[in-house]
């Protein structure tokens, strides 16, 4: 049996293989890490890469060295206080021996902690790992937006950089050896019959003439004419493409202050980020509402300041409308977040259900609620507990208190089904 490794290097010219090796040794450091930057990283530099810092004693390697007892000898270089058979007094406890560090750090080590950076991409791998999205396995692939060229054999004509150089060779040896095969047979025979015969004699200098005459022929056959040359066919073909639209619904009355929607938006842009790695084009449409709904972009989503009551199912009746006009579920991978403080008219809580259980959720992929207070639960958490009832496949809904809750949350919305 072989083994290959690949010892092929990155563009940092370390070795891909090692550092993989690497990283899984030091995993649950590195989840750490990445949970910890989750919870104190600005929402704009989430997709970089982190600063992981292992504690040295963490990444101590066994080594050889001698033991207690026996009798060795040691030279040390510099010395110029101590004779042999000198006994040297033990430095008094917390005290070095005149070198010039700052002592011990503070967790007891006498080294540097060891840093290394990982990438952005490391970084979402340990983001999302053991995550996986709710019913993906029902994602359509449709569209015809990006194509790909393909080979479909040989054509006659194409441009010079897609020339066959084999095929067009294999062609003009085919024809020189069509137009010729006669010649050269006569040619032949003619040198047989000059062999026999005298080279003075009236019919062999006819025959050399006409042996002259055959090479001439031969010759004037060009050895790679236009005909001959092959090109590479290629065809433009459609490649299918998986394609999910996120529906972003937030309560923005004033009951929802500027620090509630900023643990909103921290949520919005895991999910965002977590479908972008299932799905190769995503599309966002944010929805806001107080007592009427409207489609914004993400600046006056987060940022625009209202006042007034709530009205929830002004924001799931515009949800229904855009699918129905934009985003066909036949087409579409549909995915739905909605964040709110728990405020809404209480009649109002009776029309949400219905647009749920009735018109949305048969459509989604899936459907996530988050509630953020500390208030106790009101009548649009009761209403919603019905419909996760009903949808518990599609459906989910968790409270949020602070923003350190955001990431243990969304793992438990979107973590793997075990079977």
């Amino acid at each position: 049996m072989s083994y290959i490794i690949d010892r092929r290097l990155n563009s940092k010219k370390k070795s891909m293989v090692n550092r993989q090796r690497f990283l899984r040794r030091y995993q649950q450091h590195i989840k750490k890490a990445v949970s910890d930057a989750v919870d104190r990283r600005s929402i704009t530099d989430i997709e970089s890469g982190e600063s992981i810092s292992i504690p040295t004693r963490d990444i101590s390697e066994p080594i050889f060295h001698h033991g207690t007892g026996g009798k060795n000898n040691r030279v040390l270089p510099g010395n110029d206080r101590f004779n042999g058979g000198d006994h040297i007094e033990r430095p008094e406890q917390g005290q070095g021996g005149g070198g010039n560090g700052s002592g011990a750090s503070d967790s007891g080590e006498g080294e540097d902690d060891f840093v290394f950076q990982i990438s952005q991409e490391e970084f979402l791998n340990f983001l999302f790992e053991d995550l996986a999205l709710p019913n993906l396995v029902k994602r359509q692939l449709a569209g015809n937006e990006e194509f790909e060229f393909r080979r479909a054999g040989i054509s006659n004509e194409g441009s010079p950089g897609k020339i066959n150089i084999i095929r067009s060779l294999r062609s003009a040896n085919s024809r020189r050896i069509a137009l010729t095969g006669k010649k050269r047979r006569r040619l032949k025979e003619v040198e047989a019959e000059l062999e026999i015969l005298e080279q003075e004699s009236a019919e062999a200098q006819a025959l050399l003439a006409e042996a002259e005459q055959l090479r001439a022929k031969i010759k004037r056959i060009p050895w790679l004419d236009d005909f001959d040359l092959k090109y590479n066919l290629h065809v433009k073909h459609p490649l299918p493409t998986s394609k999910a639209v996120m529906f972003c619904l937030m309560d923005v009355s004033g009951s929802m202050d500027q620090a509630t929607k900023d643990i909103a938006k921290r949520f919005f842009l895991l999910l965002y980020l977590f479908l972008q790695r299932n799905y190769e084009r995503t599309e966002v449409v944010f929805i806001r509402h107080h007592t009427s709904a409207k489609e914004v972009d993400e600046q006056e989503f987060f940022y625009s300041r209202e006042t007034g009551g709530t009205i929830v199912s002004s924001a799931l009746k515009m949800m229904d409308d855009i699918l129905q006009t934009r985003y066909p579920a036949s087409e579409w991978n549909i995915y739905g977040a909605q964040a709110s403080d728990g405020d809404n008219w209480n009649d109002d809580s009776v029309i949400c259900y219905r647009l749920l259980t009735e018109k949305l959720l048969p459509k989604v992929q899936y459907y996530s609620y988050i509630e953020i207070t500390t208030r106790e639960r009101q009548a649009l958490w009761h209403a919603y507990e019905q419909v996760l009832s009903d949808f518990p496949n599609t459906f989910a809904m968790r409270q949020l208190q602070s923003a350190a809750d955001i990431y243990p949350v969304f793992r438990q919305l979107f973590q793997k089904q075990t079977t």
